[in-house]
């Protein structure tokens, strides 16, 4: 019954993306991204169906990514827990524990890109990303926020900044508020995750 269910769900998001691709009258691509953060959860499913799919996962600083949550009011729905202390940290732990999970059964298949690297680093590790799918580098990359396309997320201001660094660090001003949180995610609130795509960390040692 579940795999019936994740064949079903996989079938839909193709469907979907499809959709979105003819809606825009694009030609059928060579490569595609599928950004929902709930693949986390697919990553054994999406290595199977795709042996040669490039895995990113994004890791920002801990409590960083928590509060960013927690600050934002969401429509009422399926992004109610992100109100409450208990949930965001109990949502937060099943991801974590996810990712180690991953790293242990297939080890290597989740690239990690540290959040931080990118805000301070953007064009080197840019290229290193493209660099690892295989495309040839294009300029125009850097110049996502100049782009008209429409985003329908609560990123729509950030997108059209471009890269800042604002946010780094921005829980430390709550830090005695958000205490209890950070106590809630245990030993999660170190910040541990390293960029592993290879070319960048060739590039850092050279």
């Amino acid at each position: 019954q579940y795999a019936k269910k994740v064949d079903t769900t996989t079938h839909s998001r193709y469907m979907e993306i499809q959709r979105n691709l003819n809606d825009q009258h694009f030609e059928d691509p060579v490569r595609f991204v599928d950004k929902m953060l709930t693949n986390v959860s697919n990553v054994g499913f999406i290595h199977m169906l795709y042996p040669h799919a490039l895995i990113l996962h994004v890791a920002r600083e801990p409590m960083d990514t928590i509060f960013s949550a927690y600050k934002h009011e969401f429509p009422p729905g399926l992004l109610d827990y992100t109100c409450e202390f208990e949930s965001l940290a109990k949502l937060y732990n099943q991801y974590r524990d996810l990712i180690e999970h991953w790293d242990k059964v297939l080890p290597g298949r989740v690239t990690h890109v540290k959040y931080e690297d990118m805000v301070h680093d953007m064009p080197r590790l840019a290229k290193s990303v493209i660099d690892s799918t295989g495309l040839d580098w294009d300029d125009d990359v850097l110049n996502f926020h100049k782009k008209k396309h429409a985003v329908n997320t609560l990123s729509t201001t950030q997108v059209r900044k471009g890269v800042y660094k604002d946010s780094l660090q921005s829980w430390k001003r709550y830090e005695h508020n958000l205490a209890p949180l950070r106590e809630m995610i245990g030993t999660y609130a170190a910040n541990t995750f390293q960029t592993t795509l290879d070319s960048y960390k060739k590039i850092r040692r050279d």
